[in-house]
């Protein structure tokens, strides 16, 4: 009962960062409404399977030797620039889609794979993400936490993220959704593609 407060203290602060406009939820936005529900809920699988490595780093204490590195932190920072810079052109290049409802079986859709990549490389190489679970082990969960407690919470984190992006998902490819898409499918890519590029280039310039 003493850690319930801790527990329930991580679980809103993921929740917030979870369902904040940032890389993540752009990315599971645009697989979602630009091939298939199916994309964007392995989309968010690949965007939870990454926090699991954030939080094992972070809480092995690599999260602090990243974050006193230059050149680590530097290095993590382009990567993830780079990649989010290089999907953003790409959705502003993309040609119609042609998107019907029934997607994968047109071919037109991502393969599982694919979409998990995408949202697990979104999310591994975002540093703001490792800052973020850096400031949970540092200033929230102190180092006298059981370990069951960190699994606990590391369970909800994960968890909580899988579930919010499927309901993303699920949201945007409702047949409504997906007419309102079709007919302003290109701006709406301009649109997403502006911002993940926008996304890209403001963590290139972020400085710790």
């Amino acid at each position: 009962m003493e850690y319930l407060p801790l527990i329930g203290t991580v679980a809103l602060l993921n929740l917030l960062g979870a369902i904040s406009p940032g890389p993540d939820f752009v990315m599971t936005v645009r697989n979602t409404l630009c091939y298939s529900r199916r994309s964007g809920i392995f989309t968010g699988l690949g965007i939870s399977t990454a926090l699991m490595i954030h939080l094992f780093y972070c809480a092995a204490g690599i999260g602090l030797l990243i974050s006193k590195s230059i050149l680590l932190f530097t290095i993590i920072k382009m990567l993830g620039a780079g990649y989010l810079i290089y999907m953003g052109i790409a959705s502003i290049l993309a040609k119609g889609s042609k998107l019907d409802l029934a997607a994968e079986k047109s071919g037109t859709d991502l393969t599982r794979l694919q979409a998990f990549k995408m949202g697990f490389l979104t999310n591994v190489l975002n540093p703001k993400v490792t800052l973020f679970f850096l400031s949970l082990f540092t200033f929230v969960i102190a180092s006298s936490t059981p370990v069951y407690i960190v699994l606990i919470i590391s369970a909800i984190v994960i968890a909580t993220a899988f579930c919010w992006f499927s309901i993303v998902s699920i949201f945007l490819s409702q047949p409504k959704i997906q007419q309102v898409f079709l007919k302003y499918e290109r701006a709406i890519n301009y649109t997403l593609g502006g911002f993940l590029i926008f996304l890209g280039i403001k963590i290139a310039l972020t400085f710790r």
